[in-house]
């Protein structure tokens, strides 16, 4: 039992006046992935926040950096069934004995084995859809650069001949069969007693794919409030991973089309070479949090060209508590999450020109930015806060408890 939930048993002890939803045991599960993402961010700072609460929370974690050889059979085996895994889960429930089991990723290392275990020891299953790993061998609903839903609520053998995962037809076919069989078996209707979806778009994604929506719930992602300070804000800013679903090529053609623009791009990935050599563009690498907030603070707005549908992307949030105008793609749930004019600016998705169009719009009008970064704020202030995430994943819990 690691030390967050010592103290937090230790807070609940000392205070006998503690409501009953304070004393909620939450076991968290979660597959790493071998590079940090805003998913990973998620699942820490949901842990903070109910340590933060006085909520007992233990973690039981996997790490993607463990996966020697992701195409081997027994690496194929365990993630359509894992047993080490379900053994793992067993000993943890009987060890911290949780109220509820909140689940993040289980690709590939976990396995939905855990739920089964979970539903044996009577304990019930929270899981957050922070991608779309249950309707698409990929999880991005992406390829070749494009949306595609072909495997929406259908067999996914389209995904193994088009080599959608990690371009292998082996190892879509693993995430293939991995879904098939819980499918099958029911896992995914049966076994977890209420769903997260990130926004409306998703929920009704899921629901389409076959999903009960009876049990999908909504809850988006939050950060801290942060320290805004008034200051001089200039240039454009892209926060996220350098790769084709981020809307990389979009972005480095749009800032050639609007020299006059200074653009800051903070991350690294694989399409780094596109945005090199662009005499507008400051590659920044990877920065510390702190670093990042700072840059949101002295920025005119946030670049957002994803080409898929990302479920809640972090950066967005950041942006909206530090008062930046996003500027994004007109695609999926960032279409729904951003009121075009008011909150932000929408763009054309894949369409560099009127992404250079929407940037040379905010650069001509800081003014206008200012104001659609404080309508911003405000629905951060609304709706974006630890504490207004804290009471719609309580509520959730206890939906989960009476279902």
């Amino acid at each position: 039992m690691d030390s967050s939930t010592l103290a937090g048993e230790a807070a609940i002890r000392t205070d006998p006046d503690t409501p009953a939803q304070a004393r909620l045991r939450i076991l968290l599960v979660h597959n790493r992935y071998r590079y940090r993402g805003g998913e990973d961010s998620v699942v820490d700072a949901e842990r903070e926040l109910l340590h933060d609460h006085g909520h007992p929370v233990e973690a039981l974690f996997w790490d993607n950096a463990q996966v020697e050889d992701s195409g081997s059979l027994s690496m194929a085996a365990r993630t359509v069934w894992s047993r080490e895994s379900a053994t793992r889960l067993s000993e943890t429930i009987t060890a911290f004995r949780p109220d509820i089991i909140h689940v993040h990723n289980t690709f590939p290392m976990v396995s939905p084995s855990i739920y089964w275990m979970a539903n044996r020891h009577g304990v019930p299953v929270v899981q957050t859809l922070h991608n779309f790993r249950l309707l698409c061998p990929q999880a991005m609903l992406l390829r070749d650069g494009r949306i595609c839903e072909q495997c929406v609520g259908k067999v996914p053998w389209r995904g193994v001949v088009h080599r959608c995962y990690r371009d292998s037809a082996p190892a879509s076919a693993v995430a293939a069969a991995m879904l098939v069989t819980h499918r099958t078996l029911g896992t995914y209707r049966h076994r977890i007693a209420r769903y997260v979806a990130l926004n409306d778009f998703c929920r009704r994604k899921f629901i389409e794919g076959g999903l009960p929506a009876e049990r999908i719930a909504i809850k988006p992602n939050f950060v801290p409030a942060p320290a805004i300070r008034e200051q001089p804000r200039d240039g454009l800013l892209f926060v996220g991973r350098l790769s084709a679903e981020k809307g990389v090529v979009a972005l480095a053609r749009a800032a050639r089309l609007m020299p006059e623009a200074s653009i800051r791009v903070i991350g690294t990935g694989p399409d780094r070479a596109a945005l090199e050599g662009i005499p507008n563009v400051e590659l920044l690498g990877a920065l510390p949090a702190a670093e990042v907030m700072a840059q949101m603070g002295r920025s005119l707005a946030l670049l957002l060209p994803s080409v898929w549908y990302e479920n809640f992307p972090r950066t967005l949030v950041e942006a909206f508590a530090m008062g930046l105008p996003v500027i994004a793609s007109r695609i999926g749930a960032l279409a729904e999450l951003i009121d075009d004019g008011r909150t932000g600016l929408l763009f054309d998705v894949g369409d560099a020109q009127d992404l250079a169009r929407r940037g040379r719009e905010a650069l001509a009008d800081p003014q206008r930015m200012r104001a659609i970064g404080r309508a911003a704020h405000a629905i951060y202030q609304a709706d974006y806060t630890p504490q207004a995430n804290y009471s719609r994943l309580i509520d959730i819990y206890e939906d989960a408890r009476r279902a």
